[in-house]
């Protein structure tokens, strides 16, 4: 009788931690966003444009190239006032390209608003997918597979990725 009571009272001081048992899921953020297509054409948008601007970059830099070529080869022509001319004009012509590129690639650049503007809105309504997710299934965590390279192996029982999509409206 002793014994039966010892194991009763054992599962009893184990019960609390059966309870706490976390269930965790994992979803790829990269391949729930690359399925909606509204965030696809984003993308190439973006894409376009980084593309464009980069272009408008490269393009002023050979231009600046050239520009600093066809001084060194005439400069020995040029009175020391136009020598000093000329190189601020290069020296100014190199800030404009630098700030241009600033303009659209920096932190605060077109791009990034652009981004702001296109992608966050998407972002924001798969985040929320899965915080619903979350809540309904009772998930302690759920995991971002596409962006933390720490998770070596996932099973892919536990992807919740096409429920996300479906709570999306898409799949």
């Amino acid at each position: 009788m002793s014994h039966k009571l010892f194991v009763l009272l054992g599962c009893m001081l184990l019960l609390p931690f059966f309870g706490m048992a976390q269930k965790y899921a994992f979803v790829d953020t990269e391949y729930i966003l690359n399925k909606i297509p509204s965030y696809r054409s984003a993308k190439e948008e973006i894409d376009k444009l980084s593309t464009r601007y980069q272009q408008e970059i490269e393009q002023g830099m050979a231009d600046i190239q050239k520009r600093v070529k066809d001084f060194q080869a005439e400069q020995v022509l040029l009175t020391p006032e136009k020598r000093q001319k000329r190189q601020q004009e290069l020296v100014d012509a190199e800030t404009q390209i630098k700030e241009l590129q600033q303009k659209y690639f920096g932190r605060e650049g077109l791009l990034f608003k652009k981004q702001e503007e296109l992608i966050k809105p998407i972002q924001d309504q798969v985040f929320a997918a899965v915080k619903e997710l979350a809540n309904e299934g009772g998930y302690a965590a759920i995991f971002d597979v596409a962006a933390s390279a720490s998770i070596l192996y996932s099973s892919p029982r536990y992807d919740k990725s096409d429920e996300v999509l479906r709570k999306l409206g898409f799949n």
